[in-house]
């Protein structure tokens, strides 16, 4: 195993999961992943990633969404039954938009489309480390929670409620969602949020954005076709809206 340059993150308390039937590609995903100090699993279909996750100790899952028998897609809901908080990368060689956001709504944190390059995906797998890392961390007291609205938010505990019910969101959805509330009114064009949130930029990832947004809304809104939380801005992005205590 590399170990890691001087200066360089040390992910050696990192285990990932590579679901991929493709030995080929699973291999140099795991040599790759090594060169970042990671320790790697292959599981070549659905059913043993399942069974392989069971038995836990992974930070982070790496899923070909076409797999023999039971496919990324359904794999990827039991994933997410058993755990909201591992993030899943999915691999999908469908370009289609419907297809990546399909992905997403079933709990996906981020997608990558094939052929990739494996400087991207490191880059990936990095962001989604670093923000393991910051949660990993914490605060040294619980912060107060953040009321907007009908919404409350509790950064330690990482729950939100809205009128006063849970509500059920991914990793990736209370990280935007807590950083839209951190600045009301504030507006953030897709390629920030990308930088500010998901931890890096792709010319041509934006769409995740929109994806990520409609499924927030479909949470927290009462009518998620005319959002009083989080507004579009047309022609720049996204804002949280500053005046929705009056709304």
């Amino acid at each position: 195993m590399t170990v890691p340059e001087r200066g360089q993150p040390d992910y050696m308390a990192h285990r990932l999961l590579i679901v991929e039937d493709n030995a080929d590609i699973a291999r140099l995903i795991r040599f790759h992943v090594q060169d970042l100090g990671c320790e790697a699993d292959i599981a070549a279909d659905g059913i043993q990633a399942l069974e392989m996750f069971r038995r836990g100790g992974y930070q982070l899952v790496i899923l070909d969404l076409m797999l023999p028998g039971l496919d990324g897609m359904e794999v990827c809901r039991q994933l997410r039954q058993r755990s909201a908080q591992v993030p899943i990368l999915m691999l999908t060689s469908r370009s289609a938009e419907q297809d990546r956001v399909a992905g997403l709504e079933t709990g996906a944190d981020d997608y990558i489309t094939k052929p990739f390059s494996f400087p991207e995906l490191m880059a990936r797998i990095k962001a989604q480390f670093r923000r393991l890392e910051a949660l990993d961390a914490g605060p040294a007291a619980p912060p107060a929670p953040i009321r907007r609205g009908d919404i409350v938010i509790e950064a330690g505990s990482r729950k939100v409620t809205v009128d006063g019910q849970a509500v059920d969101l991914t990793a990736r959805e209370f990280d935007l969602l807590l950083h839209f509330a951190s600045h009301p009114g504030q507006v953030f064009s897709r390629t920030q949020l990308l930088e500010q949130v998901w931890g890096y930029h792709y010319e041509g990832y934006e769409h995740t954005v929109n994806s990520h947004i409609n499924r927030l809304r479909a949470k927290i809104e009462r009518n998620p076709a005319q959002p009083r939380h989080i507004l579009t801005v047309w022609g720049v992005g996204y804002r949280f809206n500053d005046a929705v205590d009056e709304c």
